[in-house]
């Protein structure tokens, strides 16, 4: 991968690097397409073709029906256009944990202060238990959903990995339970960091809403995620963002269907999109198919995650979030002194080991993939130490 020749990179959470032949698939998808059309009768069985065989492979990546599959351009999208077609009443309570990306957070207060919604927060921040109180941190975040769901509660929004603690939220209990409540929330679920990183089949199932993208973990191209829908949002929540996409036929003004969407997930997509980018999800799905199987990947992944955790673990000056081994990739730490998290990362960035500063919490993160080596795990340390070193 041309990304990763020329540094040690850490930040697959933010975006992953893409595989040299995904860039070539996508190079001769849009070749294709300039051949046989742009836009003639000849190009749209080959645009239908791509479409369906990449919900298709994502379909038998998540163990769900292609139908439940719209694309989108990215995760917030995916989370955004299904949940503001949601039926809501005046004073009907959402429940965000503390832990979800700004652009969520921001939907939701907008959403919430147009419809007179209220909203409560999750503290599931403080959950710092590591890999080895799995179990532990689970049975928490069932108590804290017990506590904090209300009579009025309509939605919970909760991410399925969270980004900043890198803590995994346990989506298939919470969903059984909330099919218990009386209220029946909707459960939206932020899988920007799952998708191709921690076991995903079972809470992509049962969740409601759930988004994820290519261009994180699955080292696909940037511009292309997808969005899981259950059967209730299909048949409840209506499309906000309309296009010829979302139709089930390109009607003119003079004709009065009252039910123009598809019924399926397509509902929810818009209009042209960058078809290309397909191809090129499609290589990188199969880069990974090629280095085992998702238990398999998780596995390694862990493993490289614990040495860098224990790595930093004996670094003085190093606060690590969790207080012992992570259960996924993800790694959050401060470091004691009088500097902020940005002059870290500069620092490490003019020795090519490239880690992101969190804004809330403020935290360093760094990521490790299957594509990490032992070597980048090292070079991170001793940049670390160096910088400690300085100050």
């Amino acid at each position: 991968m041309p990304a990763l020749q020329n540094k040690a990179y850490f930040n697959y959470g933010g975006q992953g690097p893409l595989p040299t032949q995904s860039l070539n698939a996508i190079t001769s998808s849009w070749q294709t397409i300039q051949k046989l059309g742009p836009f003639t009768n000849n190009v749209w069985p080959y645009i239908t073709k791509e479409v369906i065989t990449t919900k298709n492979l994502i379909a038998e990546i998540c163990s769900i029906h292609p139908k439940r599959i719209a694309f989108t351009e990215n995760v917030t999208s995916g989370c955004v256009l299904p949940l503001l077609g949601l039926p809501f009443s005046d004073g009907d309570n959402l429940l965000l944990s503390d832990c979800e990306h700004p652009g969520i957070i921001a939907a939701c207060k907008e959403l919430a202060r147009k419809k007179n919604l209220t909203i409560a927060i999750l503290p599931v921040s403080k959950l710092c238990n590591g890999n080895d109180k799995k179990d532990e941190t689970y049975n928490t975040v069932l108590k804290l959903i017990d506590e904090y769901l209300q009579k009025n509660t309509k939605l919970i929004v909760l991410s399925h990995l969270l980004w900043n603690t890198g803590q995994i939220m346990p989506i298939e209990l919470i969903s059984k339970r909330l099919k218990e409540h009386s209220s029946k929330p909707y459960l939206l679920v932020d899988a920007a960091q799952s998708f191709c990183h921690i076991p995903s089949k079972g809470a992509c199932d049962t969740a409601d809403i759930y988004a994820f993208t290519g261009h994180k973990w699955a080292y696909g191209p940037e511009g292309l995620g997808a969005v899981v829908l259950s059967a209730r949002v299909l048949e409840e929540s209506s499309p906000t963002l309309i296009g010829w996409k979302s139709l089930k036929a390109e009607e003119g003004i003079h004709i009065n269907n009252k039910a123009p969407f598809h019924s399926d997930a397509r509902r929810f997509e818009i209009a042209t999109s960058c078809i290309p980018l397909l191809a090129g999800l499609r290589s990188s799905l199969a880069m990974l198919k090629n280095e085992g199987n998702e238990t398999e990947r998780f596995f390694k992944i862990k493993s490289l995650s614990c040495i860098l955790w224990e790595k930093l673990n004996q670094i003085k000056n190093i606060e690590l979030v969790l207080n012992s081994p992570p259960p996924s990739g993800i790694i959050s730490f401060t470091i004691n002194g009088n500097h902020s998290p940005e002059e870290v990362v500069d620092y490490l960035g003019k020795e090519n080991l490239w880690i992101r500063v969190l804004e809330d919490p403020k935290w360093l993160r760094a990521c490790v993939h299957i594509t990490t080596d032992s070597n980048e795990i090292d070079n991170l340390v001793i940049g670390l130490k160096n910088f400690i070193s300085t100050k």
